[in-house]
């Protein structure tokens, strides 16, 4: 009520104002004069102001005529309008199923028929962050790695689509074997998606094949954080890097600082039998070989190794045979019936020359399927020993010729079989695929295989060596013989 009031005083006052104004300009003299073609016009105040409000006015006219005049051919044109919008749906229409062929001609392997897709999507929709990543892929199928690469170029550009365009030349990178950029480009990647677990696996596998230890434990702490990596299996594999660590340090005579990684490397992984025996090393190079022999304990406990059983022997080096076999007594006490305890305490006494001991280690070992040349050389020096005939000896020797080889380092991934354990397979450069166990793939040489007798160090290494010597040197071609007859006759039995 009191609004309405307030309203209709306003609009008094106003209609007041205006009427004041008007005989305002009635009593005005004067006026405005105009001249127009040769003809003057006076106009009075009042016709001045009127005039006035009609030229504003057809001024507004004016400029709302020319905005329609403008529309209007924007209209005929196309642009922004219904019609243009209803052909712009159709267009994006054959844009996005032109690109949808294109990924299915893809996922079904025709090249040329993704990379014809692919440019017609990007004609029709103008979207390169849609269709570059196609084209490139195309691309890459029909060959066309140069046109690949460009656009991958293009998609690094973008902010939107950097990732997937550093992700697409790493690939090419490692395709091409250019490990040094694809190394570049593999921590670009992981800078831009730290937690890409594709990415980190890349970069983890270039770093390790270019033996950088320190980038290789870094990423694999990444791949922890992430949750891409077990705690086990990286407990695991940060041992192996700390242990791959501290064999470069050997091999650069840094004794301090390889003891240091060998004895991390253990406590990191204590089962892992390569840096069980380096620590117990670098505990030897430091004058503690009661914790060498504690560890190397501990190790053996886990799993008998040939490996151990050197470091073990390591710990004292001139002791005589006879202590040797004494201390490794202890050793041997917790797997008695393990095939590596055997094999080492029959190994030990025949260096002490107690023969009838040494075939007692043995046992039943060279009855079972799994015997191997190391078991068939040792009782060939056993009979030799306790001076059985030569063709003895000779049948054992014989028989060690075409016997397996034993457990040796065996890559898993490629199934290469290596002398001594690596951190990377030389063969497929795969990381920590290395296990030790029996191969019937080609056998190379191994500490198990032609070293026989491999606990044999200072005094006690000459005496071996020549009961070794002569034991496979007394009947040289004897030996070949049998053996050329074995591999000549088909479905023979072996001899005994």
């Amino acid at each position: 009520m009191l609004w309405s009031l307030l309203k209709i005083l306003v609009f008094v006052a106003i209609i007041a104002l205006l009427a004041l104004g008007a005989g305002f300009l009635m009593e005005t003299t004067g006026g405005v004069q105009i001249t127009v073609a040769g003809t003057e016009y006076t106009l009075g105040p009042l016709q001045s102001v009127i005039g006035f409000l009609v030229l504003v006015g057809a001024v507004w006219l004016f400029f709302k005529l020319l905005t329609l005049l403008i529309a209007t051919l924007k209209f005929l044109n196309g642009d922004e309008t219904a019609l243009s919008r209803y052909f712009d749906r159709g267009r994006e229409k054959r844009g996005y199923q032109a690109l949808a062929d294109g990924l299915m001609a893809l996922a079904s392997g025709e090249g040329r028929v993704a990379m014809s897709k692919a440019a017609k999507a990007e004609k029709l929709l103008q979207k390169p962050e849609l269709t570059n990543l196609l084209v490139a892929q195309a691309a890459e199928m029909t060959g066309d790695t140069k046109k690949a690469s460009e656009t991958y170029k293009k998609l690094i550009g973008d902010n939107a689509t950097r990732f997937v365009g550093v992700r697409g030349v790493l690939k090419q990178k490692l395709s091409e074997g250019d490990d040094d950029t694809a190394l570049k480009l593999a921590e670009k990647a992981l800078a831009i998606k730290p937690r890409h677990a594709e990415t980190q696996d890349i970069l983890l596998g270039l770093q390790t094949k270019s033996q950088d230890w320190t980038g290789a434990r870094s990423t694999l702490t990444a791949k922890l954080k992430s949750g891409s990596l077990p705690r086990d299996v990286y407990k695991r594999r940060d041992a192996v890097l700390a242990l791959s660590e501290a064999k470069d340090i050997l091999s650069d005579t840094n004794s301090v600082e390889a003891q240091e990684r060998a004895i991390e490397a253990n406590k990191l992984s204590p089962d892992l039998v390569p840096a069980a025996a380096m620590a117990a090393r670098a505990y030897i190079g430091k004058g503690k070989p009661k914790n060498a022999a504690r560890l190397l304990k501990k190790a053996w406990d886990a799993q008998p190794h040939p490996d151990l059983a050197h470091a073990f022997a390591e710990v004292a080096p001139n002791e005589s045979a006879a202590e040797r076999v004494k201390r490794f007594a202890v050793l041997a006490k917790s797997h008695p019936q393990h095939m590596e305890t055997r094999l080492v305490m029959s190994e030990l006494n025949v260096v002490a020359e107690d023969f009838p001991e040494a075939r007692r280690a043995l046992g039943d070992l060279v009855e079972r399927d799994d015997v191997d040349a190391r078991t068939y050389t040792l009782m060939a020096a056993i009979e030799r020993g306790e001076g059985a005939s030569d063709a003895v000896v000779q049948g054992w020797l014989a028989k060690a010729l075409a016997a397996p080889r034993g457990p040796q380092w065996v890559c898993d991934n490629c199934n290469e079989i290596l002398p001594e354990w690596v951190p990377v397979c030389p063969n497929c450069g795969s990381f920590d695929t290395l296990t030790w166990k029996s191969s019937s793939s080609a056998e190379v040489t191994t500490a198990t295989g032609a070293h026989m007798l491999p606990l044999i160090v200072g005094s006690i290494e000459d005496k071996s060596q020549s009961v070794e010597e002569e034991v496979v040197e007394a009947d040289q071609e004897e030996v070949i013989e049998v053996a050329a007859e074995d591999a000549t006759a088909e479905e023979q039995p072996r001899p005994s």
